[in-house]
């Protein structure tokens, strides 16, 4: 069990693993304590239980137990599998609100929509269109967990004393580095372990970054995550003659699935939705999965695409043609999609516009794979550092 401070609204308590019989006490004490903790502070409490596989009977007793007087302030349980919400529903849980993920528990303490439409879909219509701090919410609540599993080894790895030492070595890292808190943590999850002694990756070597044009035209600075993409999205906007453009990269941590890490021209409500894209209808997606450049020329004229959430942000957003080109490696292996947009329906890209975004997309995926290799492994190196010194 961890508790992390996704925002001032809530306490959030996660948990992992197993909710077996054995385990039911001690989950009712550290319920009792996080409640008593969430109403002197006159905040609602929020049990995420999206990494939990398996509970036991007795444990939802204990929950019941906890929260059947809680009507007027309930519970907010998140994220529950399948399987834990069938055995959550087999128990009446009058002090306990269900939600499909924690992002739409975070939502509803905003105002956005009311809690059965929430709990029943997680999503909002059109004409109530969550705020913008709600859309902040729902990023930290995306990047909150990850950061959370990352502290996690730290502590267990280097015997740092709890959260806040852990923390504060993955933030020397990212700062010291220039890495983003999110993209450190999600290396800490999936790199191997480091050796008992020594470096982190004992022998590797220091190469320049690619000699492709996106660097080399603009003088960018390799090293700097955000000017990079930055400058590719404007590029790729105005190459393409197009109204928007956006750049999704894989995280290995979720998959390979994408996320969006930069755009140009998009609404919020846009953003917001395919802020993580894990598969089709999305055009990036279907990019991704076949490896070459995909095309669609009427968004509305998709009905697979157009009746998905992803395809009716889309719409929503005023943009009806898409082209997505997979930032493809020389081994052949594809860590993101570029996109550009138009909000006319049709094929507009020229065969020289084409070539244009698809070299840019080529440029990427070689900066990003040794962005990986050099800054990311960099970064690694100084946390390992840290966290074997104490922190």
């Amino acid at each position: 069990m961890t508790v992390q401070p996704v925002t001032d609204r809530a306490v959030v308590l996660r948990l992992w693993g197993t909710l077996d019989a054995q385990g039911a006490g001690t989950f009712g004490r550290e319920l009792d304590l996080r409640l008593k903790g969430a109403d002197e502070r006159g905040l609602p409490l929020v049990l995420d239980l999206s990494g939990v596989v398996q509970v036991s009977s007795a444990a939802v007793g204990t929950l019941a137990a906890r929260t059947g007087h809680r009507t007027g302030a309930p519970v907010l349980v998140a994220g529950a599998t399948p399987h834990v919400r069938t055995v959550l529903s087999l128990s009446p849980l009058p002090g306990v609100r269900l939600y499909p993920d924690l992002e739409g528990a975070l939502a509803t303490l905003c105002g956005a929509g009311d809690a059965a439409r929430a709990e029943d879909s997680g999503r909002y219509a059109p004409e109530e269109e969550p705020s913008s701090e709600v859309y902040g919410l729902r990023a930290k609540a995306r990047t909150s967990g990850l950061i959370g599993i990352a502290q996690g080894i730290l502590i267990a790895r280097y015997g740092l004393s709890g959260p806040a030492a852990a923390f504060a070595v993955l933030r020397a890292g990212s700062q010291y580095h220039n890495v983003p808190l999110r993209v450190l943590a999600s290396a800490v999850v999936t790199a191997p372990p480091p050796p008992a002694h020594g470096d982190w990756f004992p022998g590797r070597r220091h190469v320049p970054p690619p000699s492709v044009a996106l660097l080399t035209v603009d003088r960018l600075d390799a090293r700097d995550r955000l000017q990079v993409l930055k400058a590719a999205v404007y590029r790729a906007v105005t190459m393409a003659d197009a109204d928007a453009a956006e750049i999704h990269l894989t995280d290995r941590v979720q998959d390979e699935a994408l996320v969006l890490e930069a755009h140009h021209g998009l609404d919020p409500a846009y953003r917001d939705c395919l802020a993580l894209v894990l598969g089709p209808p999305a055009v990036c997606a279907r990019a991704r999965a076949a490896g070459r450049p995909v095309t669609v020329p009427d968004v509305a004229a998709e009905p697979d695409l157009a009746g998905h959430p992803v395809g009716r942000a889309a719409l929503g957003a005023g943009i009806r043609a898409v082209h997505g080109a997979p930032m493809m490696t020389d081994r052949g292996e594809c860590n993101g999609v570029l996109s550009v947009h138009r909000s006319e329906p049709g094929v507009w890209l020229t065969a020289a516009q084409e070539d244009a975004v698809h070299g840019l997309a080529r440029d990427l995926a070689a900066w990003r794979s040794w962005y990986r290799r050099t800054v990311v492994q960099d970064a690694l190196e100084h946390v390992h550092a840290l966290g074997a010194a104490g922190g």
